[in-house]
């Protein structure tokens, strides 16, 4: 793969500057003419503000919003087609690069009231909650430790997930921990095992992909930091959401081992598991796919540059998928593993990578043939090429709405699924990462400075809104706004930006 708690409680204001566009006049401390007169003449119940407000928002509580990572909002965002080219930006200043995505929960206890909170963790761990309709910040978690890496190459890029009761989220931090922090006030949890540790070398091993909640379990997976420094070993973890306690662990190298190991002791390394997803559930068959990224493949203990899929709760290899040419993508660094697997209906599973493909699979036969884990090669029903002839699928993760499917990399395409095949319906040159659809409207970020708005039915592009360069990071969409954190977490910066798009 190339490439004691401190908690401060918070009543200041925005962080950050009102701009009417781009970042240029961050730092004056003093928001923007137009801005503050749009905000001073919005008579209250008649404008579309207002009517948004009837509309009740509903939780995204995680990456992807739910265990099997759609991406798809269903609901209502108070944005339409109409609306979202006229959203006003407002830049809020961060303590450090959010490069992943927020989350999101409505009418929950946030100190003294009951209001929609949006939630997101930094690249050095620290946890922050807003109030989704005054962008004041509420909470700041700060983990122990944290003047330890803070400024250097050890970080995280995971996005917190929201525990189901409502009262707690869960949050990495890159000394390999996973915090149990409370929604009320962003106290941690101290008691049974949390925080919990998911690695015994933080230094090697990164928490890198977002973290998931389902059932009585927070999981999480482990992947290397630029260079792939030996030792580590990509794996997937089940944390006990009541106690911390952790429940099981597979282990993608020595896997025969069943408990978080040194890394040092096992042979192999590398096989880091770090797509934007992390553990894809599927609820029905109480399964989580995962894939994995360079490194040795034996069908035995060694499942390098495979697709994964262990039972729930107790990670136990299944079933796999191993490419024809995995010698070839360890040999010139194409992780598989960049690319988290993507659930589409049929019984389908969709991987891409970073070898200008997407492989079509069976869930119940991903090699074709076995029901067990194997040394078989392929078995792939079919095979595509990413869209816009990109090279890498390395940045993101695609949407599932019904049927169709949406896919970024040098472009955007969509595809629907149908006789166990994918078919392109539209392709649109414009790129991006994460595939977000929300309120019946496509929402893909541009790293390079764009968040562009698509009608999923035919690529057309109703809006591209101005935002600072980033990464991986990905937007939310609710409540009548759009929540983007900007920046990229390899630039090792302890300030960093989020946008947030709201009707002027």
């Amino acid at each position: 793969m190339r490439h004691g708690p401190r908690s401060s409680h918070l009543a200041t204001g925005l962080l950050g500057l009102v701009l009417a566009g781009g970042l240029g006049a961050c730092g004056s401390g003093k928001a923007a003419p137009e801005a503050r007169a749009t905000a001073a003449s919005t008579p209250a119940g008649k404008t579309e503000i207002a009517r948004r407000g009837r509309a009740r928002p509903h939780d995204w509580p995680m990456f992807g919003v739910g265990p099997g990572r759609t991406n798809a909002y269903r609901h209502r965002t108070g944005i339409t087609a109409r609306s979202v080219a006229k959203l006003h930006r407002t830049v809020v200043r961060l303590p450090g690069t959010v490069d992943s995505a927020p989350i999101f929960l409505h009418h929950v206890r946030v100190g003294a009231r009951t209001r929609d909170v949006v939630v997101m963790t930094t690249s050095y761990g620290r946890t922050l909650a807003f109030d989704a309709r005054t962008t004041k910040r509420l909470w700041e978690f700060v983990p122990p430790g944290i003047d330890g890496w803070e400024g250097t190459e050890q970080i995280t890029t995971a996005a917190p997930a929201a525990d189901p009761g409502r009262r707690a989220v869960y949050a990495a931090s890159p000394d390999g921990r996973i915090h149990k922090l409370a929604l009320a006030d962003g106290r941690e949890a101290t008691s049974g095992e949390w925080p919990a540790s998911i690695t015994t070398l933080p230094r090697r091993e990164k928490i890198a992909s977002a973290l998931g909640v389902y059932g009585r379990y927070v999981l999480a997976t482990t992947g290397g930091y630029i260079g792939d420094a030996p030792p580590y070993q990509g794996h997937v973890v089940a944390l006990d959401r009541a106690t911390g306690a952790l429940h099981a662990v597979f282990n993608s190298l020595c896997s025969d081992r069943h408990a978080l190991q040194d890394p040092a002791t096992c042979r192999k390394s590398a096989s880091a598991i770090w797509g934007r997803m992390g553990a894809v559930v599927d609820t029905r068959a109480r399964e989580v796919y995962v894939a994995t990224g360079n490194a040795a493949f034996d069908g035995d203990t060694n499942w390098g540059d495979s697709m994964l899929v262990l039972s729930f709760p107790d990670l136990e290899l299944r079933r796999n998928w191993t490419p024809y040419n995995q010698q070839q993508l360890t040999d010139e660094d194409k992780d598989l593993g960049s690319v988290s697997p993507v659930l589409l209906p049929g019984g389908l599973v969709l991987q891409g990578g970073k070898d200008a493909r997407m492989d079509v699979l069976s869930r119940a036969h991903p090699n074709g043939h076995d029901t067990a884990p194997s040394a078989r090669l392929g078995g792939e029903l079919q095979t595509l090429p990413l869209p816009g002839a990109a090279q890498v699928l390395a940045t993101g993760a695609p949407a599932v709405l019904g049927k169709t499917v949406f896919v970024a990399a040098d472009s955007i395409a969509a595809y629907r699924v149908s006789g166990g095949r994918l078919h392109k319906r539209w392709e649109h040159a414009a790129g991006g990462t994460t595939a977000v659809v929300a309120g019946g409207l496509l929402y893909v970020y541009d790293p390079g400075g764009r968040l562009n708005v698509y009608r999923p039915a035919t690529g057309e592009r109703i809006a591209s809104l101005p935002a600072a360069a980033g990464h991986w990071n990905a937007p939310i969409v609710v409540g009548g706004r759009v929540w983007l954190p900007e920046g990229d977490a390899n630039a090792h910066a302890t300030s960093g930006t989020l946008s947030v798009y709201s009707a002027p």
